[in-house]
């Protein structure tokens, strides 16, 4: 990875980690009554457990390349991130993925109990909403408007939502390379394509170059997915902070058992090499993204 993108998804991290902390104090906003302490601290303990804050990254990353600040771009890089760490909670349940450990530490439900993990889960959902939508986040109406509806299809039964439930049925399915494909693409796909495709819409590009960076997320979530699933049958729990070879054990496929590990590395090299081409018009602009484009094939946790 370059210098450059390394002290940038780290800035980044820092920039959205606190923005998350300020927001998610227990200070009420107008039209709530109050925090509940439990569920408020279920919360924190889900999202600012210091992850790398890639999707948020990729949010502003994106709208920088289209010239804005990161003042107009940070709230709906958070509330991407609400959108992530809830989708965590709830995958970590025992009716989902069944985990302890995330990011090194123990699960919500874990922590707390499995009914304040699923409230911690609506209520980040929820608040992402808010944050999308709030009046005094420095974005027109109509933009505020498109990242919603983005942000809702991208986040539910024909993105993520949906993608979980492929998942789930999975072992008993036994989807083919394309049904594998597909359910990735919402799983994890969904939410990385809305990042880039949102910095396009908040940076007011034209609709050839949202097409282009929406484009270029879907690539981004193609590679970040395969690596992971790479990295499930590689790395040990203590690297990832979490269970590996679970996939395996409940009997669900994935391009990397389908196709070998060999197969794997050539497709994220050529997945690399879309994403870069997709970039060339940006010349150094793009430099950083590209660089995300090798993170996200070539990271080791």
């Amino acid at each position: 990875m370059s210098v450059a993108f390394t002290k940038a998804l780290s800035a980044r991290a820092v920039q959205v980690e606190r923005y998350l902390d300020r927001v998610l104090g227990a200070a009420t906003l107008e039209g709530e009554t109050v925090r509940p302490e439990q569920l408020m601290a279920a919360i924190r303990h889900g999202v600012l457990n210091g992850g790398k804050r890639f999707r948020p990254f990729l949010v502003m990353e994106t709208a920088k390349l289209f010239g804005i600040d990161d003042g107009k771009s940070i709230p709906v890089a958070a509330a991407l991130e609400c959108v992530h760490c809830y989708s965590l909670i709830h995958d970590d349940l025992p009716a989902m993925d069944d985990d302890d450990l995330r990011r090194g530490q123990p699960t919500v439900h874990k922590a707390f109990d499995e009914a304040t993990a699923i409230l911690a889960g609506d209520s980040l959902l929820t608040f992402a909403f808010d944050l999308v939508s709030d009046r005094e986040n420095g974005l027109s109406g109509d933009i505020r408007a498109d990242l919603v509806n983005l942000l809702a299809r991208a986040a539910g039964f024909g993105g993520m939502a949906g993608g979980q439930a492929l998942d789930l049925a999975a072992p008993a399915s036994k989807p083919d390379e394309n049904g594998i494909v597909t359910l990735q693409a919402m799983k994890t796909g969904a939410l990385i394509r809305f990042a880039c495709e949102a910095g396009a819409v908040i940076g007011e590009a034209g609709k050839s170059d949202v097409a282009r960076m929406r484009n270029f997320g879907e690539i981004i979530g193609r590679a970040f997915q395969l690596a992971d699933d790479l990295l499930d049958v590689t790395q040990t729990a203590d690297a990832m902070g979490k269970a590996t070879g679970k996939d395996a054990d409940a009997g669900k496929a994935t391009l990397v058992s389908l196709r070998g590990e060999d197969w794997a590395r050539a497709e994220l090299a050529r997945l690399v090499g879309e994403a870069e081409r997709l970039l060339a018009p940006f010349d150094a602009a793009g430099e950083v993204l590209a660089a995300a484009a090798h993170f996200a094939a070539e990271r080791q946790s």
